[in-house]
């Protein structure tokens, strides 16, 4: 797979995978497995399938209430950290596009983070709304546009300007389903009916500086993509530039804000 079309999938190394599950887990994505359970009713019995689940933080929390759970994605390097961690939970590997799964077999499907890298984000979406059985709901957040999520963009600039669009495209990725029309228009065109959208903010947090960006380098796409001096610099640039985000502690903390669309199948 081509750098550029690695950036794009969000498809990581194993060891980039190691780095996530450490250092993004606690930074951004944990705080919203909760969340993410709570809109799709996680209850002790419940069937759940998580999606492009990761290293597992969603299922790993579904599991936690009680939950019979299945996580798939399609990559392997997460996949083998997500085993490690939780050894009982059924993990698959696949493609949300084709769910190796009959009609209705799940309670609540959900989806953290994962449909922004889909290749085909309404056939995804069909696909998880054909699992999800009568009265069942499926879960899907996607973070808000990077210009309402101030580090990012402050770090996507700085990115930008020292390495030009491919690399700050890598970071930019993520953010690309931040307008909560064209996001509910995916649903729609998936035959998803009654999709409700709801913007919640949460918050960064990195140890400092320089772990934030260790993390978005080493514990994502970039980290094939920067060479050693490439990374110097932008730490060492970083430490100006982003400063602003920085507590009197060193810590770092901004608002991370997010959209959680919600669907009951009828």
């Amino acid at each position: 797979m081509q750098a550029s079309q690695a950036m794009e999938s969000g498809q990581l190394t194993k060891t980039a995978a190691e780095v996530y599950e450490e250092f993004f887990v606690p930074a951004l994505f944990g705080e919203w497995a909760s969340r993410t359970c709570e809109a799709a009713g996680i209850a002790a019995g419940r069937r759940l399938l998580d999606v492009a689940c990761g290293t597992g933080c969603v299922a790993r929390e579904a599991a936690r209430r009680g939950a019979d759970v299945t996580g798939l994605d399609p990559n392997e390097g997460m996949l083998a950290v997500a085993r490690r961690l939780a050894p009982k939970i059924d993990w698959r590997e696949g493609a949300a596009e084709a769910l190796p799964f009959g009609d209705g077999a799940f309670d609540a499907v959900t989806c953290q983070f994962g449909l922004m890298f889909f290749e085909d984000r309404v056939m995804a979406l069909a696909e998880m709304w054909r699992v999800v059985k009568p009265g069942g709901r499926l879960v899907v957040a996607t973070w808000d546009a990077l210009e309402r999520t101030p580090g990012y963009a402050a770090m996507v600039a700085l990115l930008q300007r020292l390495f030009g669009d491919e690399v700050a495209d890598g970071l930019r990725a993520p953010f690309v389903l931040g307008d909560p029309a064209e996001l509910l228009g995916l649903f729609e065109a998936a035959g998803i009916p009654g999709a409700t959208l709801d913007i919640q903010v949460g918050t960064a947090r990195f140890p400092s500086l320089a772990d934030w960006v260790h993390t978005d380098v080493k514990g994502w796409t970039l980290a094939d993509v920067l060479d050693d001096a490439q990374y110097e610099l932008l730490q060492e640039e970083a430490q100006q530039e982003l400063k602003r985000f920085a507590t009197a502690e060193g810590t770092v903390r901004f608002d991370s804000p997010a959209h959680i669309v919600t669907a009951v199948k009828g």
